[in-house]
């Protein structure tokens, strides 16, 4: 296990930004993580756990350790007639973790098609596309406590996932080092979720009459494509903004003023807005200033055309959040880790 110093981070975020970190290593299995919870080189430093840098905006060079997790591997736990049990690395590409399910027409992740990122960051940010969260199918996660080097086993409950939430991102942040994930997925019986109209428009449209795991995957992953920018080709880190949730009172309210305004089912209750829809109305969807912007196609990404400054497309953001809240009394928040 090298510690290099003085590395550019551009490639190892989606939003394309440079920006130097102090030291940079990799870590490949549990154990070389407990020698590196160790070192002084990490107790000497903050640190900074990467996986895919797709859920990251950098605005300033890192005077620290920046950690990328390379923890790979998928084995069988458990398995029978109706259901398997995975254990996966945490440094596992996501998509590609997706793609060996499909392939093997194991259901329950299908919906989460083409999100960028790795394993380990799934349960963190309890990812969720077109009707489904990971949630729903996480056993368990396993974690390293950074201070003591022991490993701990996470329940779902003990989890406390909510909406791009999880005990890692708020009692728990900066405390733990995901080494892998345990998932229960079915394989038979399976039960598709096509709640979203757009997956019902594309399975029509490409004539597709019995329901699979790989058809609906290839029409989330058509969509996806539709839709989004690849992170390949402009630098972005997917949808920016959390879709905000307000009570029914509220809404019933913003629909006398905007009766066009969507809405879908949220948590305990509260009527979910989709943020995109808010920052469209508020003129900012293919927004370009100098080489950064709002998508054409989707108001809830903001993108690096290349050589973007992080802290401006911050600004960016800021901004946004104050029309939107000026228009409808409605406060954004960022669902990207900014450093």
């Amino acid at each position: 296990m090298a510690v290099q110093e003085n590395i550019d981070l551009l490639p190892f975020n989606t939003f394309k930004i440079k920006a130097n970190a102090r030291y940079f290593t990799v870590v490949t299995s549990v154990r070389e993580a407990k020698d590196l919870f160790k070192s002084d080189v990490f107790r000497q430093n903050k640190s900074l756990i990467l996986g895919g840098g797709s859920n990251l905006l950098l605005t300033k060079d890192f005077d620290g350790l920046v950690i990328k997790n390379e923890i790979k591997g998928i084995d069988i736990v458990d398995e029978n007639d109706d259901v398997i049990t995975l254990r996966v690395g945490a440094g596992e590409n996501w998509h590609e973790f997706v793609m060996y399910c499909v392939s093997r027409d194991l259901g329950g992740v299908e919906n989460l098609s083409l999100i960028p990122g790795t394993v380990g960051a799934a349960p963190m940010q309890n990812i969720g596309a077109y009707g489904v969260e990971i949630k729903e199918v996480i056993h368990n996660v396993e974690a390293i406590e950074l201070s003591t080097g022991a490993i701990h086993v996470f329940n779902r409950a003990e989890c406390a996932f909510g909406y791009r939430e999880s005990v890692f991102k708020q009692q728990l942040k900066d405390r733990y080092f995901i080494s892998s994930i345990t998932l229960t997925l079915t394989k038979r019986n399976h039960r598709f979720n096509t709640s979203y109209g757009a997956i019902t428009d594309v399975l029509k449209e490409k004539n597709v009459r019995d329901l699979s795991v790989k058809a609906i995957s290839d029409a989330i992953i058509f969509i996806r494509k539709s839709k989004l920018p690849d992170p390949v080709l402009i630098g972005n880190a997917g949808s920016f903004f959390k879709n905000p949730s307000v009570d029914p009172h509220v809404f019933e309210a913003l629909k006398k003023n905007f009766p066009a305004i969507p809405s879908f089912p949220g948590e305990n209750n509260l009527i979910k807005i989709p943020a995109g829809w808010l920052i469209e109305q508020c003129g900012w969807k293919g927004k370009t200033l100098e080489n950064i912007g709002v998508h054409k196609h989707q108001a809830l990404v903001l993108v690096n055309y290349g050589g973007g400054d992080g802290k401006k497309i911050q600004q960016l953001s800021r901004d946004i959040q104050a029309s939107v809240e000026a228009k409808f009394n409605i406060k954004l928040h960022a669902e990207v880790n900014i450093i």
